[in-house]
């Protein structure tokens, strides 16, 4: 292994702790300096710059989550890669956090569409390298700052079967969604076999004991095909209608 790696813009040690723990846990120097933390919020801020730069012209995208541990032998891999392909041969991009697995699928698929395939990276033990499937890659140090390039730049989420960071950003997803943060943001959960479980227990357990309303179950569309996954995540604006088009002399949109 090298003894030094690339992240973001830096080339730091390999046995450099990762940033996000070195954001959370203050060592002994840092308690009596107060000198770091200050110095860490501008390398935070540019990190935002550099993901907002990047992104900022990827035009109408889908965020697309998903286990990166699963083979290209996967049924997940193969749906995930007709995903990619669906999404680009509307003309969309995708974005997924440039790993392997479904990550790569879906940026596979994308890329051999003539898609645009963008990865957004994160200093993981597992997860360094961009997958060769990625046309536009960024690499980020701190997982909320790549969590908010996953929401800004996407116009909804398809969430493939996965572990705790899939599951971390379906709830985070569903909470800006319920809370009102975002707007007519589609989420769809790929694989009715994989998330019926997690789907009955929201309905028996959490709306049963009044956590949630009914209407937040609403946020979620679930299927098991490629193409309706596409269609559901890329569904147009709606469009409130408060005059009169006739009167206004502008053109008739359909309200939705």
């Amino acid at each position: 292994m090298a003894e030094r790696r690339r992240a973001g813009r830096l080339v730091v040690p390999t046995k450099q702790a990762p940033a996000d723990r070195a954001l959370l846990e203050r060592s002994a120097i840092e308690e009596l300096s107060h000198h770091a933390d200050p110095w860490r919020v501008l390398r935070i801020l540019s990190e935002f710059v550099e993901g907002f730069d990047a992104l900022n012209e990827v035009g109408p995208a889908i965020t697309v989550f998903g286990s990166a541990r699963a083979k290209p032998d996967d049924p997940y891999y193969k749906l995930g890669r007709s995903l990619g392909a669906a999404l680009a041969n509307k003309g969309f991009a995708v974005i997924t956090g440039g790993g392997p697995g479904i990550m790569e699928a879906v940026n596979r698929g994308c890329h051999e569409a003539g898609g645009l395939s963008v990865g957004c990276n994160i200093e993981l033990p597992h997860e360094q390298a961009l997958n060769p499937y990625v046309d536009l890659g960024v690499e980020f140090r701190y997982f909320f700052v790549r969590k908010n390039m996953f929401v800004k730049y996407a116009r909804g989420f398809v969430i493939f079967p996965g572990g705790f960071g899939t599951l971390d950003e379906l709830f985070e997803s569903l909470t800006l969604a319920q809370t009102g943060k975002i707007e007519h943001f589609p989420i769809v959960l790929f694989g009715t076999e994989y998330w019926s479980g997690l789907l009955e227990w929201l309905n028996d357990s959490v709306l049963g004991s009044g956590a949630i309303n009914p209407e937040d179950l609403q946020l979620m569309t679930l299927t098991d095909d490629p193409e309706q996954a596409a269609e559901m995540a890329t569904r147009p604006l709606p469009v409130e209608i408060e005059e009169d088009r006739e009167q206004t002399g502008e053109p008739k949109a359909d309200a939705r």
